[in-house]
């Protein structure tokens, strides 16, 4: 039997769980400054590649979206600090028309093309083949659709 304690504790945490749910990420006004103001204060001499950001359309809406590439950094004389076996660290940023862009996705890649595909602007990663459930050496090709403020994957191979 539930308790009235149970009963009650039960009833807020239903209550509150659809307002966490619903809470909008916090807006950063530019991607770029954001995370180079985050590499600049915890490391001592930071290098950002060309490709550190890419500014594109990526959900297809007309605004400019960004990627950031953790792998175009070099953190204390160390290039790419966060990547490993599978990848770099991309942080995928949209553009909303509310002002400023929220991070959709951070994503452990090879590398991507961006490409067409069925009339729609899609993502092409080279992924790690675990991303795939395979334990073979060839990557994982995910084909990934950035639809409003989300990823929505189409196919993986």
């Amino acid at each position: 039997m539930v308790t009235i304690v149970q009963a009650i504790a039960l009833s807020v945490t239903l209550l509150v769980m659809p307002t966490v749910a619903a809470a909008q990420q916090e807006l950063v006004s530019d991607p770029e400054i954001f995370e180079k103001n985050h590499f600049n204060e915890t490391c001592k001499t930071v290098a950002y590649g060309p490709d550190f950001i890419r500014r594109f359309d990526i959900n297809n809406d007309g605004l400019i979206d960004a990627v950031i590439n953790h792998g175009e950094l070099t953190c204390d004389g160390v290039r790419g600090p966060k990547c490993s076996a599978d990848g770099c660290p991309n942080n995928f940023y949209v553009q909303v028309k509310e002002g400023g862009y929220i991070m959709i996705a951070t994503a452990q890649v090879y590398g991507y093309d961006f490409v067409q595909y069925f009339g729609n602007m899609v993502f092409m990663f080279k992924m790690h083949p675990r991303f795939c459930e395979r334990t073979d050496a060839e990557p994982c090709e995910m084909r990934v659709r950035a639809r409003g403020v989300r990823f929505v994957t189409i196919s993986k191979k």
